[in-house]
């Protein structure tokens, strides 16, 4: 086991209780042995004591959402580059994504993943199973065999569903095994050949819109299938006001609904696109500004539930294209935590809420136990200096794909040191980190 790691002069946030204030932590055996407020334990005999120097220690963050190549599209991003990213940004634990190549419909690729990743990942990766076969939208998955193999949520990815039979069936077979469906909103037919947000701006950009009408048709949809089936329902990400009013409702009513947004969506509006960035083509796409305040807006009221990375990797084969041809994405693991500071920065939400949409409620919606600074909890964690600036170059990012939309954004917060399951995978002023074992 790994030696004792006792962290001294830090300012704690637990988003499990909302509760913040100096204090110190001791990490023995894969777990926190004690969390002290306002005072420092006595060191046990062995251990490495950190002086956080004033800097946030907090639980590790927990990534529902992220695209890894492995296994077909290595070349994109691996299991272990993806896990030297998120070591970098912070995030502990991430859920992985179906639309690989073979696609994750199978008992057997969910155990090739999660023994893949024990291997090569410096954190954990949990993958989501397709809810379909081959993500075509026709035919369910086996969900109990999957689940049972340790599918820890169900999605087709970026793929919709759009046949309302298909789905009706898949909620009522996850409402009798208690397993979570997380699908993306985008009804295909509404989508057509849009690219980009619907309105002004796409038509002086010469560019076919998205409308909002794409996102609320299926979420309403899906949550009357919700009330008929009396299932679990995590809409993957909203982007815009009408999906969150349509949330709150649900949650009024008294359904097993959550949901996420991406911290794209969050930091950006459709203006970001510019000149036709590429970088900035994602799905959902950047809406309005008006719904970009409505989205922060239900994420301080706890309407939004988590926020996501969504990361998903491209080449520039794919990115450096013509706008409407280029692929959908962007990388985001690395730079989660200091695009989402920015709305503690502006006074949008104070940290133990940031954090809580980040570790905590994420852990709990997954049933995973991560999420807490409490004894007993993980010894998965994160020490940051929410303060520190720096303009992010793409060259240093730990993703084989470098195609970030803050590329040359001016960030603050810092991550010094990363701990999963004791160990310290991720160190700013090492050379390199360690491997967790």
């Amino acid at each position: 086991m790994a030696r004792p790691l006792l962290f001294t002069g830090a300012l704690l946030v637990d988003p499990a209780s909302g509760r913040s204030g100096p204090g110190a932590v001791l990490v023995r055996d894969g777990t926190i042995a004690d969390v002290a407020w306002g005072h420092v334990p006595a060191a046990p005999e062995g251990a490495e004591t950190i002086s956080c120097g004033g800097h946030v220690l907090a639980p590790g963050l927990v990534d529902m959402r992220a695209f890894v190549g492995e296994p077909g599209a290595e070349h994109r991003e691996t299991l272990k580059s993806a896990g030297e990213a998120a070591a970098a940004g912070g995030v502990t634990t991430l859920i992985s994504m179906p639309d690989t190549n073979p696609v994750v419909d199978d008992p057997a690729i969910v155990d090739y993943l999660l023994r893949r990743a024990a291997d090569t990942s410096l954190v954990h990766i949990h993958p989501a199973a397709a809810i379909t076969r081959r993500l075509a939208g026709r035919e369910m998955t086996e969900l109990g065999l999957l689940q049972e193999a340790g599918a820890v949520a169900f999605t087709d990815g970026a793929a919709a569903i759009a046949d309302a039979g298909v789905m009706r069936r898949a909620l009522t077979y996850a409402g009798d095994l208690g397993a979570l469906l997380m699908p993306h909103l985008a009804e295909p037919s509404l989508v057509g050949r849009g690219v980009m947000n619907e309105g002004e701006l796409a038509s002086r950009l010469g560019l076919a819109g998205i409308p909002r009408e794409a996102e609320t048709v299926m979420l309403e949809r899906d949550l009357r299938l919700v009330r008929l089936t009396g299932a679990r329902y995590h809409a993957a990400m909203i982007s815009c006001a009408d999906s969150v009013e349509i949330i709150r409702r649900a949650k009024q009513d008294g359904l097993a609904v959550t949901c996420g947004v991406s911290v794209n969506n969050l930091a950006l509006n459709e203006n970001d696109v510019g000149h036709y960035r590429t970088f900035c083509k994602l799905s959902p796409p950047l809406r309005h500004e008006d719904d970009r305040q409505a989205v922060i807006a239900g994420l301080a009221e706890g309407v939004i539930d988590v926020v996501v990375s969504d990361h998903n990797p491209q080449d520039v084969e794919t990115k450096r294209l013509p706008f409407a041809e280029a692929a959908d994405g962007a990388v985001g693991i690395e730079t989660l935590l200091s695009a989402s500071l920015r709305l503690v920065a502006d006074g949008h939400l104070s940290l133990p809420g940031l954090l809580r949409a980040l570790s905590w409620r994420p852990a709990e919606i997954l049933a995973l136990p991560m999420g807490r600074l409490a004894p007993g909890a993980p010894a998965d964690l994160v020490l940051f200096d929410p303060d520190e600036p720096y303009v992010l170059d793409k060259r240093a990012l730990r993703s084989r794909s470098k195609n970030s939309p803050f590329d040359e954004a001016r960030l603050a917060g810092r991550v010094r040191r990363t701990v999963v399951a004791g160990r310290i995978v991720h160190d700013l002023d090492a050379v390199a980190p360690a491997r967790a074992a």
